[in-house]
């Protein structure tokens, strides 16, 4: 993305694409998941050398298995900064939802053709997010069978290559502002509500901008992903939803919800999309 460019070529300069280890002491691991309310840091060890990191929102009153979100941030960002700004945290205390924030490589995501240091250094963050999630469900704290994945932005084509590349488990994902421009083959129809600015110039809604700093490729237009999502669920056409167009197919539902606005995360886009993900 255009405006990402800058920020990759300083962070490769200043941090030879940081590893863990560069981090300085990571939280304290567990194998247990800290059940008060609130938030807390965390970390998993992923395959190879070191950890990653995440926050998990945990709601009041608290008893596990619970839905599990996958909060994915964007470009140019952190878990920290999307838990602030997303609307994830009442969703959690709210309706008694585990979410969990991870933290990307160098602000960044490797979504298969985008974007930055983490796709420059080929991060297996299907991994990363797949162990996270098995993780949360090894230990008690996620339902197995209904985990969700919503991202922004570059964490919104990290939420495609999960359902495309994952290993089945992502029930539903929730997509604002991202394109699919990776080959797409899920293990099983995947629910998808897909969110997208007209007025969009980052990842235009109609296609076209640069993938990434170092790559020239158009995006996809939006309507490649409602598209795919659709045939693969097999639903033969979309309807009129309110302000979205939608359908549903034996359990498997798409939404699709343009709006005027550019490249943002809408103010009710978490409610939104917990609306979605609870009716799967």
């Amino acid at each position: 993305m255009r405006w990402f460019g800058v920020l990759v070529a300083l962070i490769l300069l200043m941090s030879g694409c940081t590893t863990p280890d560069d981090q300085g002491d990571p939280p304290q691991k567990t194998d247990k998941i800290p059940w008060s309310a609130g938030t807390h840091r965390e970390r998993i060890d992923v395959d190879g050398p070191g950890w990653r990191e995440y926050q998990l929102r945990v709601p009041p009153k608290a008893e596990g298995p619970l839905p599990l979100v996958v909060a994915v941030h964007g470009g140019a960002s952190t878990a920290d900064r999307f838990q602030q700004e997303s609307g994830f945290d009442r969703v959690a205390d709210d309706h008694g939802v585990l979410v969990a924030y991870p933290d990307g490589f160098a602000l960044s995501w490797n979504a298969g053709a985008c974007c930055g240091p983490a796709k420059a250094a080929k991060i297996d963050d299907v991994g990363f997010l797949t162990q996270l999630i098995e993780h949360l469900i090894d230990v008690g704290a996620a339902d197995p069978d209904k985990v969700f994945v919503a991202g922004f932005s570059n964490g919104g084509g990290m939420a495609y290559r999960l359902a495309c590349e994952g290993p089945g488990r992502v029930k539903g994902i929730g997509v604002v502002s991202a394109s699919l421009v990776i080959d797409c083959a899920p293990k099983h129809p995947v629910s998808a509500m897909i969110a997208h600015g007209r007025k969009d110039t980052s990842v235009p809604y109609d296609g076209g901008g640069n993938r990434d700093f170092d790559d020239t490729r158009p995006f996809a237009p939006v309507s490649k992903a409602v598209t795919f999502f659709r045939n693969d669920a097999g639903i033969a056409r979309l309807t009129a939803d309110g302000d979205c167009r939608a359908g549903n197919n034996k359990g498997v539902r798409v939404r699709f919800c343009p709006h005027g606005g550019g490249h943002v995360w809408p103010k009710t886009m978490a409610a939104d999309l917990w609306d979605f993900f609870s009716s799967l």
